[in-house]
């Protein structure tokens, strides 16, 4: 599978940017990551995130037969496997380091892993995957948040909906830690769109699906989309990973 790619992000107008990505072409694989838990936490969860993705692919790079972390879901493809066994690394990692000044730092993460024939997306928490295609843009996942818990249960949100929006029920680092991975198909023409919700929240499904449709290369597509989720008034970190899968 051949694709174009980029990241970008920014500190937007916070203090600090708590958010972190990695994009490594190479081994098909594609992190954001959103810190939670203040200054020093929330930037040091995210990087050990991305940090334990990147080093356990860098590890699978060296020695594609080494153990992993887990038993294999034989249910699953190889990229839901990796992205499975990558969450829980990196929740055990957090587990370990929240100390002291670290103690209530978490994360939540998007993931994506292509692979010669299949693709996977892993998700904690409400940074999302979009996908573009055929010119209409659609989410990919669901965040693990009150509202959306609600609304799955059949019940809207009680008051102002946007009181709710970043109160989520999974992190990396909390109890409650546990993936959602589920395989993707992938086809040409198609553009993944990882994401914070720094980015997503200001700008919306529309502005998304119109920037993403602009005939721009991977890396020009992420710096707009940071560039207007900032100028929409965005007060959180943003940041933007973006593939495109040549036709």
């Amino acid at each position: 599978m051949r694709f174009e790619c980029a990241g970008q992000t920014h500190i937007g107008r916070r203090p600090h940017n708590e958010d972190a990505y990695c994009v490594l072409p190479e081994r098909g694989l594609f992190v954001v990551a959103d810190g939670l838990g203040g200054q020093e936490g929330g930037e040091v969860a995210s990087q050990c995130v991305v940090d334990t993705f990147a080093g356990f692919s860098d590890r699978l790079d060296r020695d594609r037969d080494g153990t992993w972390p887990d038993a294999v879901d034989p249910a699953r493809s190889r990229e839901e496997n990796y992205l499975a066994a990558c969450t829980a690394l990196a929740q055990r990692t957090l587990r370990v380091r929240r100390v002291g000044k670290l103690k209530e730092m978490a994360s939540t993460v998007v993931a994506l892993a292509v692979g010669e024939r299949s693709a996977a997306v892993a998700h904690v928490g409400d940074s999302r995957l979009y996908r573009l295609r055929e010119g209409q843009l659609e989410s990919l996942t669901r965040d693990h948040s009150l509202i959306e818990e609600l609304r799955a249960a059949g019940r809207e949100p009680p008051g102002n909906p946007a009181n709710l929006r970043h109160l989520i029920t999974r992190a990396l680092g909390t109890e409650n830690a546990e993936p959602t991975v589920r395989r993707l198909e992938t086809q040409p023409g198609d553009v993944f769109l990882l994401c914070s919700d720094g980015l997503y929240e200001p700008l919306g499904l529309e502005v998304l699906q119109e920037q993403l449709r602009a005939p721009a290369s991977a890396q020009a597509a992420c710096d707009a989309l940071v560039a207007a989720a900032y100028a929409a008034g965005g007060r959180d970190n943003i940041t933007a990973v973006v593939l495109r899968v040549a036709v």
